[in-house]
């Protein structure tokens, strides 16, 4: 989530925007032979496709700006994962998991799903979905039947978001879900590092040794928090308290990661510190609605709905998810390392 963008992050935010159209320089030539990426909504780019879910994008206005239309995914062009393959060198942007080809494990694939979470109940509300669990098996499948080399593996970028909707589809969700009944944010937090812990080591075995795990951002500030839990007037705090503790406890894991096992480079990107108001001095002057239609009670774009005509202007594309314009700036500095600790991810494809 963007708005919990960094204040070292302003100054990328410039740069981007003094490049025609934003978009991020290229590295020269491929950086790693390979890189998998898991997670949500905000990297999901067709997986759900496929799925029986209303957490599906494959329809205008998404993909309005992307050369290709809607491909699935939640924005109006290009998503975080996007950004980074092409800063890392990539011809072509790593396609989804679904409908890909035996082959294509040796480059790179993308699982995330719209709605996934760490605990596998999350999103049920939602329909179908792939939780990360399902999805770290799904990668275990493809670099077993491509035969992809372990020692290729081990030089594979790996990039992870997810836990946000264990917040916004399940802990926060109305009426309280057993797992609000059961937990207090405290321990719904370690309930989910305890987890998320579990599945990195099961990624560790199968070769990952160079991983940036997102944070959750201020997803108290997103327009559907703000509208369901804000009382239409302001940020949710009790949600974005609850973040806090994940995000500290994410901190800790890349940090015992990094102390436990030899030949790893694990890091933290920081979604949450800093604020949203700082991006109108630079041009980007709407933070609290979305540029495309949503109709009410719904948090995405109304298919064929009229969208704003400056996308650039705008946080979020639709009442959760970020422009193409945010994105840019995030993948940029995930990959200089302005948000990132203690690797940015030029230091983890070096």
């Amino acid at each position: 989530m963007v708005e919990g963008v960094s204040k070292a992050l302003w100054i990328v935010v410039a740069t981007v925007f003094g490049v025609a159209a934003a978009v991020a320089p290229v590295a020269c030539g491929q950086q790693a032979p390979c890189y998998f990426v898991f997670g949500d909504s905000q990297f999901d780019n067709g997986n759900n496709n496929v799925l029986n879910t209303t957490a599906k994008v494959n329809y205008l206005p998404y993909g309005i700006d992307f050369p290709e239309g809607p491909t699935g995914r939640f924005s109006n062009g290009r998503n975080i994962p996007d950004v980074i393959a092409e800063l890392a060198g990539f011809n072509d942007y790593i396609p989804p998991f679904a409908g890909a080809s035996r082959a294509q494990a040796n480059i790179g694939l993308n699982y995330a799903s719209g709605g996934g979470g760490i605990r596998e109940e999350t999103s049920q509300n939602l329909g179908e979905r792939i939780s990360l669990r399902r999805q770290i098996n799904n990668h275990q499948s493809a670099i077993i039947n491509a035969a992809v080399p372990r020692r290729q593996l081990r030089r594979c970028l790996y990039t992870i978001n997810i836990g946000s909707n264990d917040y916004l589809n399940n802990y926060f969700l109305q009426p309280p879900t057993p797992a609000r009944r059961r937990y207090n944010p405290e321990q719904f937090a370690e309930s989910l590092i305890r987890l998320y812990n579990i599945y990195l080591k099961q990624l560790y075995l199968l070769g990952a040794r160079n991983v940036a795990l997102f944070g959750i951002g201020k997803i108290g500030c997103t327009p559907r928090i703000i509208a369901s839990l804000g009382g239409g007037v302001g940020c949710a705090e009790e949600v974005n308290q609850a973040v806090v503790l994940f995000n500290n406890k994410l901190q800790a894991l890349v940090e015992d990661f990094n102390d436990r096992f030899s030949s790893v480079k694990f890091t933290y990107v920081d979604l949450f510190s800093g604020n949203a108001e700082d991006f109108a001095a630079l041009g980007i002057t709407v933070g609290d609605r979305s540029c495309c239609t949503v109709n009410p009670g719904e948090e995405l774009c109304a298919q064929n709905g009229p969208v704003c005509p400056d996308r650039t202007k705008y946080i979020f594309w639709d009442n959760v998810h970020t422009t193409e314009t945010i994105n840019t700036v995030i993948a940029t500095s995930v990959y200089n390392g302005d948000i990132t600790s203690p690797f940015s991810v030029a230091e983890l494809v070096d």
